[in-house]
């Protein structure tokens, strides 16, 4: 080879030589888990016969080979890198269960006051969905009314309990209104009446919907306040007094200085000798004078203004302790320590907020002695009835919120209690558990809550709460 070939070969393999060594730090570093994948296996061109090709190009697969080597170790790393898991897991909430679906009821209800001299309600029925429905209407009368006037189709009976009630039946056509009215007479002049109302399912058993209303009566013309005479105000009065006492202490105080300068004229009078006042050229010897004796107030002024004093004072204390004791509330519940929010109650129709919920009880029904059997759920003994009460539910925070069938109660005549009979309130809710699953933030349910007691006596109160440390709410049974 001739020595010019040599050296072009050589100055080619050193200047090869500097390219590779210049590119290999450009090169990803090759990681642990990359280093231990299995590389694919090495293309290994096969001997052929070199046969006559069109003059096409064909891609050899040497050229083609270092390509899919590179990126199949840049691969494994970027896969490993994203699929590292961290070194903690991260702090998550766990997840709180979501309150189940709310489907609007079919029918909606709507009370109103007229404004009269008597008790008058306009209750407005709707039907929202695309089918009839049959519906029955019933509207609570107050303890003690009764109805004057009822619209076209409805009747006055006596529910379950102690109060009357205004029935109607209807059959609504799909997205149609009725408009049902009541009058009724009033108990006392000017007592405020509500009365709620609720339109249940043809057979009366579960409610659509219910609303309530509180008839006001007309407010009377302010009569005309005179203003009392300035003598028989308070402070001019007390003002007055004042003015005479210092009155009185400025006579006294001129009536002793007077009488004292009458004591000193007599005094000077009898010292004089009998010569008529006449002076002498002798200097009259000086006498020593009596010593005057200080004059004191008597006892009778220093025990009757120790009386006065005290007796003031007592009557001040008395009248502080008893406004004390008289703006302290037995039937308040504590605001402080266990307990969140404030106690409340109220009658029937009437809403009642506590922490997280308003509750209204709208209606109260009771079965007869012994009509509660043990195939209709729940546990009841022979002479155990239902009481079937028909409560809204509004959660009036902006979280979910849980509540439970035990802190449900319905006291009984002698301080005894029973909770909620979750069997038998889950069959009159058709299976559905209404306790298991929270109220969702804003929302409003009415439901029937089923109540098994003994006795022939209905429940005098409902105790409803969301929860164990809440206030809760007391509803007065008719």
């Amino acid at each position: 080879m001739p020595a010019s070939t040599r050296h072009h070969r050589a100055l080619a393999v050193l200047v090869h030589c500097l390219g590779i060594l210049a590119a290999v730090p450009a090169l990803p570093a090759a990681a642990p888990e990359a280093a231990a994948t299995p590389r694919p296996p090495a293309v290994t061109p096969q001997t052929t016969a070199v046969t006559p090709r069109p003059t096409a190009a064909t891609p050899l697969p040497v050229a083609s080979a270092p390509p899919p080597v590179a990126v199949a170790a840049r691969a494994p790393l970027a896969a490993t890198a994203e699929a590292t898991p961290p070194s903690a897991p991260p702090a998550m909430a766990p997840p709180s269960k979501s309150p189940a679906k709310t489907i609007p009821p079919p029918v909606t209800v709507a009370v109103a006051p007229e404004s009269s001299p008597a008790p008058r309600y306009r209750i407005q029925v709707r039907n929202v969905g695309n089918s009839p429905v049959d519906t029955t209407v019933r509207q609570e009368l107050p303890p003690g009314a009764s109805a004057t006037s009822i619209s076209s189709g409805g009747r006055a009976t006596r529910a379950g309990g102690s109060t009357a009630e205004v029935t109607w039946r209807l059959r609504l056509p799909a997205h149609s209104s009725t408009t049902l009215g009541t009058a009724l007479a009033a108990t006392a002049p000017g007592q405020a009446m509500t009365a709620p109302a609720c339109a249940f399912t043809s057979d009366g058993s579960r409610p659509y919907d219910c609303a309530t209303a509180t008839w006001q009566a007309a407010a009377a013309p302010a009569a005309e306040v005179t203003e009392a005479p300035p003598w028989r105000r308070i402070p001019v009065l007390l003002a007055g007094l004042a003015v005479l006492l210092l009155l009185c202490a400025g006579v006294f105080w001129v009536w002793r200085r007077r009488r004292g300068r009458r004591v000193t004229a007599a005094a000077l009078a009898a010292d004089r000798g009998p010569d008529d006042g006449r002076g002498t050229i002798y200097p009259r010897p000086s006498a020593p004078s009596p010593a005057a004796r200080r004059r004191t107030p008597p006892v009778w002024l220093l025990v009757g203004a120790a009386v006065v004093v005290l007796a003031g004072v007592l009557g001040a204390a008395g009248w502080t302790a008893t406004r004390r004791v008289a703006s302290i509330d037995t039937q308040k519940q504590p605001t402080s320590g266990a307990w969140m929010g404030t106690a409340v109650s109220g009658p029937v129709g009437v809403p009642l907020r506590e922490s997280a919920f308003e509750f209204t009880v709208y209606r109260v029904s009771c079965g007869a002695a012994g009509s509660a059997r043990p195939a209709d759920g729940g546990t009841a003994s022979a002479a155990g009835r239902r009481c079937q009460a028909t409560v809204g539910v509004r959660n009036v925070t902006g979280d979910l919120q849980p509540w439970h069938g035990e802190l449900q109660r319905a006291y009984l005549p002698g301080g005894r209690w029973v909770s909620t009979d979750e069997p038998a309130t889950r069959a009159a809710n058709l299976g559905r558990d209404v306790f298991a699953d929270p109220v969702a933030a804003g929302s409003r349910v009415v439901l029937p809550l089923v109540f098994t007691v003994d006795g022939r006596d209905p429940p005098r109160q409902l105790e409803l709460r969301s929860g164990v440390f809440s206030a809760g709410v007391r509803v007065d049974m008719p």
